[in-house]
């Protein structure tokens, strides 16, 4: 008889340690262990998993054009695999359940070859219940060093940081059910903010140096806008490389799985605070110390002003105008199909229809919002909007203000900053919302999607965040190592600095052109990478051959 949940109790395990720096050569062999560790959060013990036993799990540095060998034994909880996220690498190391390899079992064990044929920071993470599996700790990176010298300008001093949420209660973490996903409408929200495994995540830099942050966002479904108040930043590089001209900003926006990276110089001694900052709340993520330092300014300081631009991507720019103005080779709607888990038989009486996320839009009639387009629930599957004010996630060393979602869902920009319909979100599972992709030019949906393309093809899709939806909200889409893409435009508007990607966030009600560069044999998943969205449907498989006869 299955369990009601997986195991909480951290008690008689090791304690979590810190994520290790491996720098592996080519032909390397590394062990990789999956298995449960006890987790310090402040006051709090909780049972988490780890790789190697830490949160995250080691960090790989190699070298561009190299292979090495992964040997993963799983003491975990279930079965499970390892996605290499973001890598063009052989299909059948892909680590996707069930069509590139058999799931290791609990006690298994499985050997992977991996390659690195570009530079930049990826990860890897399981796809077997990532809902599970990567909420509670299983996520490390890959960083990827050029085979070309100048590739990165210089700087003084490297981070490479996770930033994670997870949802505890009571002091565990928030149960899961080994048999269906919770919070499949909106994603798992946490209320602990984990930078690198840690809720108080404390660096250390000198006056004078340039850092640089290599940042991964690894939660199943928050969005953070990460700033450092105080420090200027300039983006260098994003998912799979250096970006097509360097940039002065004061904020990057990641989705689940995207990855940016940032250099920053500090000038000032004291504390600067990396933060996620929402239009309505600002949360601290890490704090980094600047001492004082005697010695001379650093070559990379000196760099610091100087906006290089790719020669790689100007010349992808210079190819741009005709894909631009080239019809889609394929259209994806992103759309979902919500049950009211409330729902009155057929003939019991009159109904009161309610918005989750707008409790005070209520209609005798079933239909949608008409502040932000949502399927209307029975009122019973939706608190009053007191009840629904006392369930907002509590603060995180930051600060509260009201919510203010004006016309679109969630916010006027297209994101769900927070779990703003708490318990009709937490009784949603993959058996009563179910997220799914429909092609629009063939007519197909999720399961049966059928795309065929040929190594060396060049395919615009475009992807279609439907409004005509029962629960509009954002999705970040993400491509396996089949090949990379370029995003061309953004409702209608050209992107104005190019960077070769594996996931794009696509915002409610947004239209987003991305241009695919095919370049790798096999079956290849595309998905939502909302774990839980993924969980409930919004997922399918294409296939790629080697040459145009293997095609035909």
């Amino acid at each position: 008889m299955l369990a009601e949940s997986f195991p909480t109790d951290p008690a008689g395990l090791p304690e979590a340690g810190r994520p290790t720096l491996l720098e592996l050569a080519p032909g390397d062999t590394l062990d990789l262990t999956i298995g449960p560790v006890a987790k310090r959060l402040g006051d709090t013990t909780v049972r988490m998993l780890g790789y190697n036993g830490s949160i995250p799990g080691p960090t790989l540095k190699v070298q561009q054009g190299s292979e090495i060998i992964v040997h993963v034994t799983n003491d975990g909880d279930l079965d499970t695999t390892v996605h290499w996220h973001g890598l063009r690498l052989e299909n059948r190391y892909d680590g996707v359940p069930h069509e590139t390899q058999a799931p290791i079992p609990v006690g298994g064990e499985f050997t992977y070859r991996i390659q690195f044929p570009d530079a930049g920071l990826y990860w890897y993470h399981p796809h077997i219940r990532e809902d599970y599996t990567q909420e509670l700790g299983l996520y490390g990176n890959i960083l990827v060093e050029p085979s070309e010298p100048d590739y990165w300008p210089a700087v003084d001093r490297d981070f490479v940081l996770t930033v994670d949420d997870l949802l505890v209660e009571d002091g565990k973490v928030a149960p899961f059910s080994p048999t269906e996903t919770s919070y499949a409408a909106m994603g798992r929200f946490g209320n602990v903010f984990l930078t690198s495994g840690h809720p108080d995540l404390r660096l250390e830099a000198r006056v004078g140096e340039v850092v640089r942050l290599w940042l991964t966002n690894t939660a199943n479904t928050r969005v953070f806008n990460v700033r450092l108040p105080g420090a200027r930043m300039k983006l260098v590089g994003g998912d799979s490389g250096r970006v097509e001209r360097e940039e002065f900003v004061s904020e990057v926006l990641l989705a689940p799985s995207e990855r940016s990276v940032v250099d920053v110089l500090v000038d000032q001694p004291g504390e600067l605070h990396l933060e996620h900052h929402t239009p309505d709340r600002t949360y601290r993520l890490a704090t980094v110390t600047v001492t004082e330092k005697q010695a001379a300014l650093s070559p990379a300081a000196a760099e610091f002003e100087q906006l290089r631009r790719a020669p790689e991507l100007a010349a992808e720019r210079e190819q741009l105008d005709r894909w631009l103005a080239a019809p889609p080779d394929k259209v994806l709607a992103l759309v979902a199909q919500m049950d009211d888990p409330a729902a009155m038989p057929e003939g019991a009486g009159p109904v009161t229809y309610a918005c989750p996320m707008h409790p005070e839009v209520t209609s005798d009639e079933p239909g949608r919002c008409p502040k932000c387009g949502m399927k209307l629930l029975s009122a019973q599957s939706v608190p009053k909007p007191a009840a629904a004010d006392a369930a907002a996630m509590e603060d995180h060393d930051g600060h509260a203000a009201g919510h203010d979602h004006g016309e679109g869902h969630g916010t006027a920009d297209g994101i769900e900053w927070e779990d703003d319909m708490v318990e009709v979100n937490r009784l949603t599972t993959t058996a009563t919302m179910h997220w799914r992709f429909l092609d629009r030019t063939s007519g197909a949906d999720s399961p049966t999607i059928d795309w065929h393309f040929t190594v060396g093809e060049r395919v615009k899709l475009r992807l279609v965040n439907e409004m005509n939806s029962d629960h509009p909200m954002h999705h970040p889409f993400h491509l396996h190592g089949a090949g990379r893409f370029l995003v061309l435009a953004r409702d209608g508007v050209v992107e104005d600095n190019l960077v070769w990607k594996d996931t794009v966030l696509v915002r409610t009600g947004q239209v987003v052109d991305i241009l695919f560069d095919v370049s790798n044999p096999g079956l290849w998943m595309a998905h939502c990478h909302i774990a839980e969205h993924m969980q409930s449907g919004m997922m399918f498989s294409f296939n790629v051959a080697r040459d145009q006869a293997a095609a035909t």
